[in-house]
């Protein structure tokens, strides 16, 4: 009964609830950003759904587009601006995400949608993560997924399939709380880690990290 009403129903209500009590919030950051990333405040980017459907997730664009004379883009945390830095530390880049949720491609809670091209290096049990809609925040994330090797995050997702229930997302709310209230700093050789889902983990994921262990 709650996961094929009463979370629809709660997703709905919740994200429309959020838009709404956040607005302010939503547009100054729109603002912020859109004059340091050259009026682009938003970032979208395809990503698997349920069912593997694909959807365009938004985000806040935290980095800029400046180029290097060779014309390609410069490092990332060289890009990475200072408005985007703490749009990041607060993890108000996820907030347009409740449009995602209002939309229905998203869920509050739920696995993190990964990158498209990642679909075909899952096993079969890891593919079971995709059973329900993704999320803006899910169990791998409450747990600290900084510190997890991908393996293990995708477990977690699995196991969240697997146990979905109130009592479950309830604790994940409370967890991602206390992750984004005392999570350590996210910089991390010349990137941010925060940003290993959106600027390509075949930087640093090879497919081995896919295979069942």
């Amino acid at each position: 009964m709650y996961r094929n009403f009463f979370k629809l129903f709660f997703d709905f209500l919740f994200s429309l609830v959020g838009l709404v009590v956040l607005s302010p919030i939503f547009i100054i950051v729109t603002i912020c950003l859109y004059i340091v990333n050259d009026r682009k405040p938003l970032f979208y980017q395809l990503r698997p759904g349920k069912n593997e459907k694909i959807f365009k997730i938004i985000k806040f664009k935290t980095m800029n587009d400046k180029t290097g004379i060779d014309g390609d883009l410069l490092k990332d945390a060289e890009r990475l601006t200072k408005v985007g830095k703490i749009v990041r530390k607060t993890s108000l880049d996820e907030l347009p995400q409740l449009i995602n949720v209002l939309k229905g491609d998203m869920s509050f809670i739920g696995p993190r949608p990964l990158l498209p091209e990642y679909l075909p290096l899952y096993t079969e049990v890891q593919k079971r993560r995709h059973l329900v809609k993704p999320g803006i925040t899910g169990l791998a994330q409450a747990k600290g997924r900084n510190h997890m090797k991908f393996s293990e995050r995708l477990k977690n997702d699995v196991y969240y399939v697997e146990n979905l229930s109130f009592a479950l997302d309830i604790k994940i709310i409370f967890l991602t709380i206390r992750s984004i209230l005392f999570k350590p700093s996210s910089v991390v050789i010349g990137q941010t880690v925060d940003d290993v889902d959106d600027i390509g983990l075949s930087e640093n994921l090879s497919s081995n990290h896919f295979k069942k262990r």
